[in-house]
C-alpha cells in the first residue's frame, strides 16, 4: 500500500539530484542537444517552474511512500482549479522499486484524491522513448490526446 506526503524543503535537493539528470537525458534524447546543453536547459526550466522549490505556489510536490516510511518515488503536479484538471509534471518510481505496482497504485490514489476534490481530469506528457511510463499510463486508463513533434532548424 502506498501513500503520499508533501515533499519537505530539506528533501528538495535530493529530488533535484534525481530530476535534473533524468530530465536532461530526456531533453538530449528527444531534442538532439548535447549533454551540457540539455543539463543547462533542465536546470533553467526547473528554476523557472519551481522558483521557490517545494513552496512554489500552484505546484504540488509529493513523496510516494510505501509501508508507512519507505520513500519509493516522487510526484509533481500542477492543479488547474478553473479547468478542474491536474497536469503531472513529473512522476518517478525509483529503479529499485519498479515492477512492484507502486506506479499504478500511485495513479489510482492520485485519481481518488483529485476526484474527491472535484477534479475531473489528469493530464500529462510522456517522452516518446519512455516505453515503461507509456505502459503504466496505458494500463491506468490514460489515452493519447495528441502528439508532440519538433524539428531542429538552422543547424
Amino acid at each position: 500500500m502506498i501513500s503520499f506526503r508533501p515533499m519537505r524543503a530539506d528533501e528538495y535537493s535530493a529530488y533535484l539530484d534525481y530530476f535534473i539528470p533524468d530530465y536532461a537525458s530526456e531533453i538530449a534524447a528527444n531534442y538532439g542537444l548535447s549533454d551540457a546543453e540539455a543539463r543547462a536547459r533542465a536546470i533553467s526550466e526547473t528554476d523557472e517552474d519551481l522558483p521557490q522549490g517545494v513552496a512554489t505556489a500552484g505546484h504540488v510536490l509529493l513523496c510516494i511512500i510505501s509501508g508507512g516510511d519507505t520513500l519509493v518515488g516522487y510526484l509533481w503536479y500542477r492543479p488547474d482549479l478553473a479547468a478542474r484538471s491536474a497536469h503531472i509534471s513529473d512522476f518517478h518510481i525509483f529503479a529499485g522499486q519498479q515492477g512492484k505496482g507502486y506506479g499504478k497504485q500511485a495513479l489510482v490514489l492520485l485519481e481518488a484524491e483529485l476526484a474527491g476534490s472535484g477534479f475531473t481530469q489528469i493530464r500529462l506528457r510522456v517522452a516518446g522513448n519512455n516505453n515503461r511510463a507509456k505502459h503504466v499510463y496505458d494500463v491506468s486508463g490514460f489515452r493519447v490526446t495528441g502528439i508532440n513533434m519538433s524539428k531542429s532548424i538552422g543547424q
